[in-house]
């Protein structure tokens, strides 16, 4: 799912060929993305469009040969390629626009600037590829027995092994450690295109116009972005653009490859972002620290409404600590229903997010959510996320950033530690991403290992960025095993890098004892059994919702007088379930804990909080872990088994009629549980405040 859909988007026939283009966002200034060789498209701006959209009208195209434009047999030479970006900006009214130009974009965002100069604001050129050609055309087209590195660059062997190719180019670009997800991106988008695409790509580069009398004729104020480990364009490259472009600025991106834009995308967003809007004079206002509240901002996951609940339970016993303290919320449905309910300040900027839960709902299954490769699907969405967070802090003063399982924070803060603005506190209730896939040998496992070696390096780096980091629970609950082969056990790793305030509950288990009258509140009879089917806050448990639903007159003939009451939560419509007699259904309720202290038994995921819950409560339940869900299948089972508490099954191999017998069998099974601590709120504030 992408972090933006555009406004606008079409073809214009340029020369005979379908250009495809699109337009975001709105404004008085428009930015055009013009992405390089056309072993990509224009998804190699998938990080910088959602911001740049929230400050300018955006424009982006497809070259021809790959994406959504034709694919002609010739006109490949850069004079061509400008006149299609040219035919774009006419179809969309524009008049004038900054270019932003990758790679052999370069070429064509500077033949713009040179001979229609008129059109150009201003010109940013990243790893522009304005040097010789990767190989002359005579070993382009010789025939070799063995083709060994760069002598893969031949039209021959793109003919024979194309997407060996592809995936040795892609490698060569994304050189930079721990680049798996852009690497696979790459790989996608150049087996779009065909070898005979890039062959003619290759046989016709070039220009009317000598490259030096070009970059001569250029007069828009221009920015250069190079990596000094690019390996694709060598960064004398950069230099070269920059000496030939009077004026110009050369930022070099040491340790960055060829595609900043995708492996460093905030730094690159930030400069160019600062270079195409230059801070504007005039009134200005800036209060003394010693002047301003006492504020923190707390960023809170949408992935459960269990994280919410449980940070508006620290946020009151910080309250509680320092009365002064104003906190804001950086938040997004449902969540922010949450904290609607309960009065607490959702920031403005909150709007500005992209939909993480819509996100993985379009990735889930029947009962399988595969969250490990769902969250590194989702990475536009969390850089673009990230950047409303860093325009927001670099608006307005905050003492602390609070952030709960907020991935993107954390991750970002660690690969731009010099961004860091203040104090930041790190909360989650698991550590590590383990494989869903079988052993060592399998691909996923590879994937996880290098994601938490990502991790143990950035935080050994840079242990300032975590000012406090909480685990949500006691050492015992952190899983015993390995973050991946030649990596240290997770349960020893976090045991030296976060403190544990024990679990943190969003309600006082004691307030919820008088059953009589809790039940009375919520309209349930005192002498009736009572079922609770619930599935958290997304809509993928709708699955485990309809087997429910099947199973409701199984059951209540097992059990007289038997009441099933399901709550779909926030993101699934109860008329999107079948009628049945009996059945009561009930949408977002602010408050799931109390009606699952209120049943008899609940049928659930196997989400943690909810799991909890039901354990400090003492209610019997079953749980049905999301099958490819590495925390609810490893994380939650272990913590749970700690506690004795609920009977896990498993979805797939369960039917309504067997699913109905669990339900009778556990109405007649005591919940003989460990006690679950009621002052984990209380200690993680204490923890937080000695920021503040």
């Amino acid at each position: 799912m992408r972090a933006l859909t555009p406004v606008r988007e079409g073809h214009v026939q340029s020369r005979g060929v379908p250009i495809f283009w699109e337009e975001y966002g709105a404004g008085d200034r428009t930015v055009f993305f013009l992405c390089g060789w056309q072993i990509s498209h224009s998804g190699v701006w998938k990080m910088q469009v959602p911001y740049f959209a929230r400050h300018f009208r955006v424009l982006a195209f497809d070259p021809p040969g790959n994406g959504r434009s034709g694919r002609p047999p010739g006109g490949y030479d850069h004079d061509t390629i400008a006149e299609h970006a040219l035919a774009v900006l006419d179809v969309t009214d524009t008049a004038r626009a900054s270019l932003v130009c990758l790679s052999r974009g370069a070429w064509w965002g500077s033949i713009l600037a040179a001979r229609h100069p008129e059109r150009v604001d201003r010109l940013v050129l990243i790893g522009p590829a304005l040097g010789a050609p990767l190989a002359t055309l005579e070993s382009f087209r010789a025939v070799r027995d063995r083709y060994e590195g760069w002598e893969r660059y031949n039209a021959h062997y793109w003919r024979a092994r194309y997407p060996e190719f592809v995936r040795f180019f892609v490698e060569q670009i994304f050189a930079e450690p721990h680049s798996t997800k852009p690497i696979e991106d790459g790989i996608a988008w150049g087996l779009q295109t065909t070898p005979d695409v890039l062959i003619a790509t290759t046989e016709e580069a070039g220009t009317r116009t000598p490259l030096g009398d070009l970059l001569a004729a250029v007069r828009a104020p221009t920015l250069v972005i190079h990596g000094t480990e690019d390996r694709i364009r060598p960064f004398g490259d950069g230099e070269r653009a920059h000496a030939g472009i009077a004026g110009s600025r050369l930022l070099a991106l040491e340790g960055s490859g060829h595609c900043p834009q995708i492996r460093d995308p905030v730094r690159v967003n930030v400069a160019v972002r600062d270079f195409l809007a230059p801070a504007r004079l005039g009134r200005q206002r800036w209060p003394r620290a010693v002047a301003r509240p006492r504020r923190a901002l707390f960023v809170s996951s949408p992935i459960g409404l269990g994280h919410a609940l449980r940070d508006v339970a620290v946020a009151r016993e910080l309250r509680a600590l320092l009365p002064d303290l104003r906190i804001d919320w950086v938040a997004q449905d449902p969540v922010t229903r949450v904290l609607e309910a309960r009065g607490e300040p959702v920031h403005p900027a909150s709007r500005l997010l992209a939909s993480e839960s819509a996100h993985i709902e379009s990735e889930a299954g029947e009962h399988d959510l595969r969250v490990f490769q769902t969250l590194r699907s989702m990475d536009e969405i969390l850089l673009a996320n990230f950047m409303v967070l860093h325009d927001l802090l670099e608006a307005e003063p905050y003492d602390l950033v609070i952030g709960d399982e907020a991935w993107e924070t954390d991750y970002y803060l660690h690969e731009n530690p010099e961004l860091k603005r203040t104090a930041f506190v790190w909360m989650t209730d698991f550590v590590g991403w383990l494989p869903m896939d079988g052993g060592a040998g399998a691909g996923e496992t590879a994937l996880t290992t290098d994601y938490n070696a990502e991790m143990i390096e950035q935080v050994a780096r840079f242990p300032r960025v975590r000012d406090v980091a909480l685990f949500v629970g006691n050492p015992d609950d952190v899983v015993d095993v390995p973050f991946g082969p030649g990596l240290p056990g997770i349960r020893d790793w976090t045991a030296q890098h976060y403190q544990f305030p024990g679990y943190i509950l969003p309600f006082e288990p004691r307030d919820l004892a008088d059953r009589e009258a809790l039940r009375a509140r919520l309209s349930l009879r005192a002498d009736e059994p009572v079922v609770l089917a619930a599935v958290g806050s997304s809509g993928v448990g709708h699955h485990l919702l309809r087997k429910v639903v099947a199973a409701w007159p199984h059951a209540r003939r097992l059990v007289p007088g038997l009441r099933m009451v399901v709550v779909t939560g926030p993101r699934i419509d109860p008329a999107s379930l079948p009628p049945a007699a009996g059945l009561d259904y009930r949408a977002f309720v602010p408050d799931l804990y109390a009606h699952l202290a209120a049943c008899d038994l609940a049928v659930v995921q196997g989400g943690l909080s909810t799991c909890m819950e039901l354990t400090a409560t003492k209610r019997p339940f079953v749980y049905f872990p999301l099958r490819n869900h590495f925390e609810q299948n490893v994380h939650v089972p272990h913590r749970l088994g700690r506690y004795g508490a609920g009977v896990r099954m498993d979805y797939h191999e369960t039917d309504p009629e067997a699913l109905a017998h669990a339900i009778a069998d556990g109405l007649k099974r005591p919940a003989l549980y460990r006690d679950v601590e009621t002052d984990g709120a209380r200690r993680a504030a204490a923890l937080i405040a000695r920021l503040l």
